[in-house]
């Protein structure tokens, strides 16, 4: 089981000749996890909290600063893949069009990527990015958990509502999930404990 207690920056690359390959101790090319959202959705501050540090990913509050494919090494058994952030308009349309490029790649040469994590934040509509995410997903039979970001800005209801109305804009993949979503609260100090068991499930 993963326990997520050891993290590790490994490096970070656009393109597919310079990304990682590393193997665990049973001689196991390293199993992936991809971690998608919008550039405002809270990708860094969730893995800083998953992985219990404070600035192992940089978190910055203007949106669109992860512009690499970012690798971290999980107790020396298992990638965490963080990805740019997609849907923020004053990123230029040409970067914008080349992340999409390498996201691309990078899912088209990552055998051991086992899952993606897909961030909404509960207050949002999905965007056009996001079902094309999805929709990549069920194509490439890979699993895909949504996770709902920033939900102590909700109360229960507002929550329940919010979510609602989210997952209904998957609702035509019939085949997008085999997890619940998972409500993540970094403030709160909650969604740690179930997605470290669910990402133990994918792997």
């Amino acid at each position: 089981m993963i326990k997520f207690t050891k993290a590790e920056f490994v490096g970070a690359a656009l393109e597919s000749q310079h990304f990682p390959v590393m193997r665990n101790l049973h001689g196991d090319f390293f199993s992936e996890i991809a971690i998608a959202g919008r550039s405002n959705v809270g990708k860094s501050s969730l893995i800083n909290h998953l992985l219990r540090t404070t600035n192992l990913a940089r978190v910055s509050s203007s949106p669109g600063k992860t512009q690499t494919i970012n690798f971290y090494s999980i107790d020396d058994e298992i990638f965490l893949v963080d990805l740019p952030g997609y849907g923020y308009a004053k990123v230029p349309k040409k970067l914008r069009l080349e992340w999409g490029k390498w996201i691309s790649d990078y899912f088209s040469s990552r055998r051991e990527l086992k899952g993606i994590l897909l961030l909404l934040d509960i207050r949002r509509e999905p965007c056009e990015e996001d079902l094309a995410m999805a929709e990549w997903a069920v194509r490439q039979n890979k699993p895909l958990l949504i996770v709902f970001t920033k939900t102590d800005k909700a109360n229960d209801h507002e929550r329940k509502l919010a979510s609602q109305k989210a997952l209904q804009a998957f609702s035509h993949l019939e085949d997008l999930a085999s997890f619940p979503p998972i409500f993540y609260s970094i403030r709160e100090k909650t969604g740690r404990d179930q997605l470290i068991r669910v990402l133990n499930q994918l792997l």
